[in-house]
């Protein structure tokens, strides 16, 4: 990965957030180079003096499905597959609202991705958390918890934000169980999930495979995450339930959204048919990351990440992000944005040249404040 990567004069929101010659670990997205075939194809199409409505063709769902193939050894059948000019947060609201009426709350464990909740507010969703359970290797899924409040519907992030667990496939299919039980829906938010470290151990449990395809469970991603990406937003869906798929499309339309979408469908396609290659470098910088990160930070380390780029922490023993932004000038996010129970806790972003994150860690770890 190239040491000397900067986005000045970029517009990055994660930079613009830290300011003040502050160090970003905050926002979730690399401060790493994405694959030159996605800048290739975006100027190839951009030659052209014609920018007008374009169409999703059979395919680009299929590229979808091959990747699954490729990457994870999971069969998907390319008409499951809904291509959206959107991010996650859009597709969970819009799934929200072709469920129709619920038959309970809407829940999600705690700490969890703060998305989850403002698109529930925003739905007019009852919303309801459960703190996940954790033990020496990482973030359990409280089902027990989940039961009690008979979902209509269970919100997750697989692998884990902001902890980087990788969920047991018996959990993922426990949770989707117990999603068909209530009459409600399992949605899998694995927008990490092709972020899988070499040494994880286990693999992603990708939600629509180990369910057998149940039509009860939607799975979302999107090369965001995996490519660098998420400046030009966009998912996709794999929606088994044909029913749910029309409807789904249908609340689109009514937003004046279709899916593909001009920049988003040529991001997509170079990402997925030419990125592998560098997705292999990408992992391996990241371990190497990841390593030092928690080896720097030792005993303030909540989990240890198998997948991603986030480590999440115990702000007892480093500081508040306030205290840190002002005084170590590092900026990370605050844990109170992922629910309650991450109160008093930090999200630090390790995708950077490795200079620049020992340049981090160290403004963390020093006696002397900054």
């Amino acid at each position: 990965m190239d040491t000397g990567f900067d986005r000045a004069g970029t517009g990055s929101a994660k930079w613009a957030r830290a300011a003040g010659g502050a160090i970003a670990l905050g926002l979730a997205d690399m401060d790493l180079p994405g694959p030159a075939a996605i800048g290739a194809a975006l100027a190839r199409r951009a030659a052209h003096p014609a920018l007008g409505y374009t169409v999703v063709e059979p395919a680009d769902r299929e590229l979808v499905a091959r990747w699954y193939r490729r990457r994870h050894g999971v069969v998907v059948d390319p008409a499951w597959v809904v291509l959206m000019p959107f991010g996650v947060r859009t597709a969970v609201r819009l799934l929200l609202e072709a469920c129709g009426p619920l038959p309970g709350p809407v829940v999600s464990g705690s700490p969890e991705w703060g998305g989850f909740t403002a698109v529930c507010r925003a739905a007019g969703s009852a919303h309801r958390e459960v703190a996940f359970e954790r033990d020496a290797d990482g973030y359990r899924l409280p089902l027990e918890g989940f039961a009690a409040l008979r979902p209509g519907a269970v919100l997750l992030s697989s692998p884990h934000n902001p902890s980087g667990t990788v969920w047991r496939e018996e959990e993922v299919r426990a949770a989707a169980a117990l999603a068909a039980e209530c009459g409600g829906l399992l949605v899998s938010d694995e927008v990490h999930g092709d972020l899988l470290h070499p040494d994880a151990g286990r693999p992603q449990p990708v939600a629509v495979a180990v369910t057998g395809g149940a039509p009860h469970v939607v799975t979302l991603n999107s090369v965001g995450k995996t490519f660098n990406t998420s400046g030009v937003p966009s998912c996709f869906a794999l929606v088994p339930d044909p029913g749910l798929r029309a409807r789904l499309t249908e609340v689109m339309a009514g937003y004046g959204l279709w899916e593909g979408g001009l920049l988003e469908a040529l991001v997509q396609r170079a990402a997925l048919a030419e990125g592998g290659p560098w997705l292999e470098g990408v992992l391996a910088h990241l371990t190497a990351a990841r390593d030092l990160a928690v080896a720097a930070l030792g005993p303030a380390v909540l989990v240890r990440p198998r997948a991603g780029y986030l480590l999440w922490l115990d702000g007892s023993a480093l500081g508040t992000r306030a205290g840190l932004l002002t005084q170590r000038k590092v900026e990370l996010s605050d844990g109170a944005d992922f629910g309650a129970a991450g109160t008093g806790c930090l999200r630090l972003n390790f995708a950077l040249p490795l200079p620049r994150l020992q340049a981090a860690l160290t403004r963390l770890t020093s006696q002397d404040a900054r």
